[in-house]
């Protein structure tokens, strides 16, 4: 980073400090006092409100994603204009500007400092938009995978030797409900909603979007789910991780996979299903084989402690005699266990929970609940394993973020494949997200710090990431042939942002 740039910085960021820091005393009047605003429109200046667009484009071309979907994605005769790439990263680029819906594309496509910011001419309109995603069939969708995998394996390519230590995939099912009726592909899923059931394939370690299928709303969980893991697997063993672990709930513990995972050297973690055979094999095991699980703190506390306020909850369920469900107590044990499908036995970790079934101040029975989690993994403490297949939890902050913030779970499109594709363009947005964060650079004696920012960046939720990065004001100025984004505000992530920019110039 330029020292002048440094400096401006550091000026922007203590003349932020002396007005926080300012004078508390009442001043008999608000603090908002603008009055007398009068608007006008600039003739000359032109600014737009998501610079961060700019960097995110240029990381899509040095990536190879750019030329990536061109040649691997054949779905226009002729281009007039618009390849596939301008229709692929239109829709992730509506996401990452904050659009919610097909329609947000309007704004931007007549947004004349945004054409120029992106050095085009035009975009595609929402109903070509539209008509593009129908026009995907299945082996398209699966050359639009390999073109992003394809730009994947060059972000990860810049990363140091420890990212590659260890590749946790997660797996997982989730709900799309829509209110239409004509969609082909919908159906009713197990808990009575309309719509699509897509499977997700992610990273856990960077929160990347691995693979993801869509499927009609009353399929099961784990359809598919087996051919995505391994394409999954493939995928990491290319890029070089050392070490790949699958996790997933009950409904991914394919008996019939185990085996071939096994023998291929990736270590599992599954929920089991807690049929009578393996709940009659923990009953059977000595009261002297149980442990206690003690579950470390969900986070540290850096400032003193405070007292809990009270339970307001707590108070008006046992007011209103509601029933209610407590947590006494967590044993584990282990066992092994050998499941039809397989040639071998395999680590069994059962978890005994025992629940207090409540109704207002009295206690009506205690209830007994097994859990089971079947695993490879024969060295590692059995409540590690424990803890290791509950940290897949995490993944639905993903599915969270990718159906609240990115948008990218809904169905604006009229058929399974449409939509698929759909979700997938948008879902782009996401992992454009993750590999801005593994783009910056940690070298130096600022090594540790770089790679704290980079996490934090990693861990942003959507919107965060786009208030931070991608919603920055900007003036557009060509100069020669340069195209110069200067930057009209400060943020405290604008070092972190100028930083980005000074690793994709270089």
């Amino acid at each position: 980073m330029k020292g002048i740039i440094q400096n401006r910085l550091r000026a922007a960021k203590r003349r932020i400090g002396r007005r926080l820091a300012g004078s508390r005393e009442d001043r008999g009047r608000p603090m908002f006092t603008s009055e007398g605003i009068r608007v006008e429109l600039a003739d000359k200046l032109q600014a737009i409100g998501n610079g961060g667009i700019g960097p995110i484009h240029q990381l899509a071309r040095q990536s190879g994603l750019v030329e990536a979907i061109d040649r691997r994605l054949q779905l226009l005769k002729i281009h007039r204009p618009y390849h596939e790439s301008d229709h692929v990263l239109n829709l992730a680029y509506n996401a990452m500007c904050g659009g919610v819906r097909l329609d947000d594309i309007e704004l931007r496509r007549n947004d004349e400092v945004f054409l120029d910011a992106l050095g085009t001419e035009r975009i595609p309109d929402p109903t070509t938009a539209g008509d593009f995603c129908r026009r995907f069939a299945k082996p398209d969708i699966r050359s639009l995978t390999r073109a992003v995998d394809e730009a994947r394996l060059n972000v990860w390519a810049r990363q140091p030797s420890q990212f590659f230590r260890r590749a946790t995939i997660d797996m997982d099912g989730t709900l799309v409900t829509t209110r239409g009726e004509c969609k082909q592909g919908m159906d009713i899923s197990y808990k009575g909603t309309w719509g699509y059931h897509p499977l997700l394939v992610s990273l856990a370690e960077t929160g990347e979007v691995l693979r993801l299928v869509n499927r009609s709303g009353n399929r099961p969980s784990h359809e598919g789910a087996a051919e995505e893991a391994d394409e999954a697997i493939a995928l990491c063993r290319k890029a070089g991780f050392r070490q790949i672990v699958l996790r997933g709930d009950t409904a991914f513990s394919q008996s019939a996979k185990l085996d071939g995972w096994d023998e291929r050297g990736v270590t599992f973690y599954f929920g089991f299903k807690a049929v009578q055979k393996v709940e009659e094999a923990a009953d059977a095991l000595p009261q002297a084989a149980w442990r206690k699980l003690l579950r470390p703190p969900r986070y540290e506390v850096k400032t003193d402690p405070r007292e809990k306020p009270a339970n307001v909850k707590q108070r008006i369920v046992r007011r209103r005699k509601f029933d209610v469900l407590r947590l006494k107590g967590e044993d584990y044990a282990e066992f092994e266990y050998q499941p039809v499908e397989c040639e071998q036995p395999y680590r069994m970790v059962a978890l005994r929970k025992r629940i207090s079934h409540e109704k207002g101040q009295k206690r009506l029975f205690d209830e007994i609940r097994y859990f089971f989690y079947i695993t490879n993994d024969w060295t590692s403490d059995a409540e590690d394993v424990v803890f290791e297949a509950n940290d897949r939890c995490d993944q639905e902050n993903l599915i969270a973020q990718l159906a609240g913030g990115v948008r990218a779970l809904s169905a604006p499109v009229d058929n399974l494949l449409s939509n698929w594709a759909y979700m997938l363009m948008t879902s782009l947005a996401w992992n454009l997200k993750a590999w801005c964060a593994l783009w910056l650079p940690e070298d130096g004696r600022w090594r540790e710090k770089q790679k704290a920012e980079k996490r934090r960046v990693l861990r942003m939720e959507f919107r965060t990431f786009l208030n931070a990065f991608v919603k920055i004001p900007c003036q557009i100025v060509r100069s020669g042939r340069k195209l110069i984004y200067r930057v009209l505000s400060y943020n405290p992530n604008l070092p972190v942002f100028i930083r980005l920019c000074t690793a994709l110039r270089c």
